[in-house]
């Protein structure tokens, strides 16, 4: 029952991560938001997780683990419900923040109660059906998010994890069994608040910056000072803090952990941003339904699975970097078909991309953990996780925010060209200006701004093909191991 119950916690968590994707465009709609100021709704989750993740450990052990998971519970559940209760952006902004702080805790306190309820010898069968509830959430989030979205309104992607919440809770609640908290692991308030401070600021400087023409406004200009300030004030810190800083330098001597990091970054941001890109593209240029944007990206959660299930077999047999670059080269190979994109697509074309990306990445996760920890010392395993899982989320925030940043304004250029050849001096458009037909002209217009849209996107999907290419020669810093850490596969469902 224990088993039972935080598993519909860590579900409920996970399905967080992909279902409000696909509602996107509906969310946009019936909030009165544009398409830049919507992916708030992902990049404020994904900023307050990763501010709020490294406080787990702290904080089980100043409240337990029993009550820390019951408030988690408790006030994710609640927040979701703000989030279907929202009538502006700003309301849907905030509770999604709510939902990425309670939320931080759920996944790695999961698995620490499974490792603790299970013996020994049960503990590799406890986290491969840790693993399973963990992959599953992203690859139902589209199709249920779908789903919901059509059956009923986008208000009940985030309605369902009332009930998921109120039965995990119950359950927690009634068997997990209470520990008296230990009371002894002091916190670094000052390194936390500067780092969190840091990535808030930077975060709403990207989020702001297209609307109020960047470094031309005060309010950019007061954020980009905040957040280099903080983090001088952090970077101080740290070097001078020793043992007792929020960040342990000593993290970054370990070759294979400091490019471990650097990829993680990477692919959160090619990830994250491939997974908010493509619902928009399909609905809003290609009157995809809902339903069906949802069943054509969830098969890229599915070849995520199979290529993780594949790769923890390999290991033993395979060097994880050949691995690794293989997983990289696949993925690149999925973003250059994405390129090839236009403004009619088969479901075939949406599908083996999504796939093939799915699964490259996978080949990615558990070869890039067991490097990236295989080398660490013990003593830093618990410091190294968490701040593993902060660069996965501050790549993704920063990913999504800087691709649709140059959406925008690659929308902007591409329609300005297009449009410059609209003129009475190209014999093509003469006769269409001479005929002074108001709806003709309506229709070139909508043709031009689809066209630009789809030109912006093909744009997107380029950086991100050039981003995976332009880190696969960190491979080359990485040091060869034979041994595979046992937590690899753990390390990667949690990514």
């Amino acid at each position: 029952m224990i088993t039972i119950s935080i598993m519909a916690a860590t579900l409920m968590q996970t399905l967080d991560s992909t279902i409000a994707n696909v509602a996107l465009p509906h969310m946009q709609g019936s909030l009165s938001a544009s398409q830049d100021e919507i992916t708030w709704v992902l990049t404020s989750y994904i900023v307050a997780a990763a501010i709020a993740t490294p406080l787990t450990g702290w904080l089980s052990d100043r409240l337990s683990v029993k009550r820390l998971l019951a408030i988690s519970i408790a006030g994710f559940t609640l927040a979701s419900a703000f989030c279907g209760l929202s009538e502006t952006l700003v309301q849907i902004v905030a509770s999604r923040l709510l939902q990425g702080i309670f939320g931080a805790s759920l996944v790695p306190l999961s698995q620490s109660i499974l490792l603790d309820i299970n013996p020994r010898d049960k503990q590799g069968q406890a986290m491969a059906v840790w693993g399973m509830g963990v992959m599953v959430g992203p690859i139902l989030g589209p199709t249920l998010g779908g789903w919901l979205t059509d059956s009923y309104n986008w208000r009940w992607v985030f309605f369902i994890n009332v009930p998921i919440g109120a039965l995990a809770l119950f359950g927690v609640l009634t068997f997990l069994p209470s520990r008296a908290p230990r009371h002894e692991v002091k916190f670094d308030a000052f390194g936390f608040v500067t780092l969190g401070l840091a990535i808030g600021a930077f975060q709403a400087m990207l989020d702001r910056g297209e609307q109020l023409d960047w470094f031309g406004s005060l309010e950019i200009r007061i954020e980009a000072i905040v957040a280099a300030l903080a983090f001088l004030y952090f970077l101080a810190h740290t070097a001078t803090a020793g043992p007792r800083s929020f960040f342990r330098y000593a993290l970054l001597k370990d070759r294979n952990f400091a490019t471990g990091a650097c990829f993680i970054f990477v692919i959160g941001a090619v990830m994250y941003a491939t997974r908010a890109l493509l619902p928009p593209m399909l609905q809003n240029l290609m009157g995809y339904p809902v339903a069906t944007t949802g069943l054509v990206t969830a098969p890229s959660g599915a070849g995520t699975m199979l290529a993780m299930l594949l790769a923890g077999r390999l290991l033993k047999r395979i060097d994880a970097r050949v691995l690794l670059l293989s997983g990289f080269l696949i993925s690149a190979f999925a973003l250059w078909q994405m390129m090839q994109y236009t403004v009619v697509l088969s479901v075939s074309d949406i599908v083996w991309p999504g796939l093939i990306q799915g699964f490259g990445l996978g080949l990615v996760f558990v070869p890039l953990s067991a490097l990236t920890f295989s080398t660490l010392a013990p003593e830093l395993r618990a410091d190294g996780t968490a701040t593993y899982s902060l660069m996965r989320n501050i790549g993704s925030s920063i990913g999504i925010s800087v691709i649709q940043t140059l959406m925008t304004r690659n929308t902007q250029v591409a329609h300005a060209n297009l449009a410059a050849n609209v003129s009475v001096f190209n014999p093509a458009m003469q006769s269409l200006l001479a005929s002074g037909s108001r709806l003709q002209l309506a229709l070139l217009n909508q043709s031009i701004n689809q066209q630009a849209s789809m030109i912006a996107y093909l744009n997107d999907f380029k950086v991100m093909f050039v981003a995976t290419l332009l880190v696969v020669p960190l491979i080359l810093l990485i040091k060869p191991t034979r041994q595979v850490s046992d937590d690899a596969v753990a390390h990667a469902a949690m990514d």
